[in-house]
């Protein structure tokens, strides 16, 4: 009995180590002895970079939109301009009047509105900003650019103040600019003659060449005597 259990026993110790090693080698071929396992790495994700879009890869060069200003050109319609000397400005439609400032000769000057005849204009004073005046279109010293007839038209109201020269010699006398004859004291009452606003030189005709007599500087409601003749005679009127 012992020598047939002795038998069995080795048999059955001889099994197990077969299935053991048999185990053993089946499990060796899916482990390769030469690779080692992955590693993952964690890279942390901040709230910053978890939000903030991706940053662009292109090197292309951004297209540009370039902007012209729109700029509104402002054109005066009608001009006046002093040609072939100076001209006066006044302060109403009309030589009785005063003048207030003067356009220089070239000079030119926006055109705003016209007397109802349209013998006059009222400009804006270049040398006086904010101001306006008058000047004539019926004279050689003004060129005129535009359409007069339509511009508005005003009506004046404030009316000149007449201004005078009297002569009080026995001489008589010529004023220039115009050529304006005054009689002498002895010819009264033609020897006050009603002359517009401005500044003349007074010639005493009776004499030879016409000798200089007086500068006078009109203005409106202002009555000037000439008192002193070309021989140097001085008198007064009554």
């Amino acid at each position: 009995m012992s020598s047939r259990f002795s038998k069995l026993l080795l048999w059955s110790l001889a099994g197990i180590l077969f299935v053991s090693v048999t185990g053993c080698r089946r499990a060796a071929r899916f482990v390769p002895s030469d690779t080692a396992p992955a590693q993952i790495t964690e890279v942390p994700v901040s709230e910053e970079t978890a939000t903030r879009p991706p940053e662009p890869t292109s090197t292309l060069p951004l297209p540009t939109v370039t902007v012209t200003p729109i700029v509104e050109e402002i054109q005066v319609k009608d001009t006046i301009t002093a040609v072939n000397g100076n001209l006066y400005i006044r302060r109403g439609p009309g030589l009785a009047y005063n003048p207030i400032g003067v356009l220089a000769k070239g000079e030119s000057a926006s055109v705003l509105a016209r007397d109802i005849l349209s013998d006059w204009v009222q400009i804006s004073i270049p040398s006086q900003p904010g101001q306006t005046g008058w000047v004539s279109i019926m004279t050689g010293y003004s060129s005129m650019d535009g359409d007069v007839a339509g511009l508005p038209g005003i009506q004046v109201t404030d009316w000149p103040v007449a201004s005078y020269l009297r002569n009080c010699t026995h001489h008589q006398m010529i004023v220039k600019p115009g050529d304006i004859i005054i009689p002498s004291l002895l010819q009264y009452p033609e020897n006050e003659v009603w002359i517009y606003p401005g500044t003349y030189t007074v010639y005493d005709l009776d004499m030879d060449q016409y000798p200089e007599v007086a500068i006078v500087q009109l203005r409106e409601g202002v009555e000037i005597d000439i008192s002193l003749d070309g021989n140097g005679d001085k008198r007064k009127c009554p």
